[in-house]
């Protein structure tokens, strides 16, 4: 039986218990979850923000689950979601790898998934909205290389192993720092999308390569844990990318000491996913590949994104 079929045997039977027109209506009630990786990251508070504002203009009913970047936890709430009988589905993998096993069982629960700035690699989505992190990557990669003069040594602070956005982002921005041969990535390592890691992964390789001018931060929190780790020289003597265009990464670039933001715009991706699920509770077809821009920001336009 499939979930439509399911949904509405259950609301019938709820109607009956409950007695009358009140009841039925109170069964139909349609449940969206939203399971977040985490929400101490600011960029995912504003995911979650955007989501909230935009469910409550909706009329849809969204629980919001938080797995604290515990991919093992995320398993546990869309387990929950399959034996609640959530309506749809949005997800922001901790890992897209072992979201899959989660995804496959709420396909075969019948519930539509539409994940969110990060995809799952098996399984079958709905819908995936997201920023198009490669290019971003790219963009990055470009926005370094101005600062730094197309010469010198970088290093690079990736995200959470597995997470498709760290990869994505990489990906783009080995690709094109590839172009500019007097650039070298000295060194790259995992800080897991965490300020505090950021700070101490930067220092480190820092200490064991101290003539790195530029640095790229696979995220905003990372890159403002660079600027402790640089000090004094952070935007002078080495030039530092994030990504994100979180509220603290923007008024870094304002400041000086970030040189440049890739700009999401999590609000609008939380949004979005919102607007996805009330089209699947409506019965429509939705789009399987929803994309939402970024721009590079610099100090030339920090002022339009404050």
């Amino acid at each position: 039986m499939n979930h439509t079929v399911r949904t509405l045997c259950a609301a019938a039977v709820a109607c009956l218990l409950a007695g009358g027109v009140a009841g039925c209506a109170a069964a139909e009630e349609d449940t969206v979850t939203l399971a977040l990786s985490t929400q101490t990251n600011p960029f995912f508070v504003q995911v979650r923000d955007g989501a909230l504002e935009r469910a409550a203009e909706l009329g849809v009913d969204l629980g919001v689950q938080d797995a604290g970047d515990d991919a093992l936890k995320q398993a546990d709430q869309l387990n929950t979601a399959v034996a609640t009988d959530a309506d749809v589905v949005l997800v922001n993998p901790v890992d897209s790898d072992a979201v899959g096993n989660s995804v496959e069982a709420l396909n075969d629960a019948g519930i539509p998934v539409v994940a969110l700035d990060r995809t799952a690699n098996s399984g079958r989505l709905t819908s995936y909205v997201a920023s198009d992190n490669v290019s971003g990557g790219r963009q990055a990669a470009d926005a370094l290389a101005e600062a730094i003069g197309g010469r010198g040594k970088v290093i690079v602070l990736q995200g959470i192993p597995g997470s498709s956005s760290s990869r994505d982002r990489g990906q783009g921005f080995r690709e094109r720092i590839a172009e500019y041969p007097d650039i070298e990535i000295v060194a790259q390592q995992t800080a897991g999308f965490d300020r505090t890691k950021g700070l101490d992964v930067a220092t480190n390789l820092l200490q064991a390569n101290p003539d790195v001018v530029g640095i790229f931060a696979e995220n905003d929190e990372m890159a403002l844990g660079a600027i402790e780790a640089v000090g004094a020289r952070a935007g002078k003597e080495v030039s530092i990318v994030g990504f994100d265009g979180t509220s603290e990464g923007l008024a870094a670039v304002d400041a000086g000491t970030m040189t440049a933001t890739i700009a999401q715009q999590p609000r609008e991706l939380g949004a979005v996913a919102v607007e996805q699920a009330q089209a699947l509770l409506r019965g429509d077809t939705v789009a399987e590949v929803v994309p939402v821009p970024v721009v590079s920001v610099t100090k030339k336009n920090v002022g339009e994104y404050l």
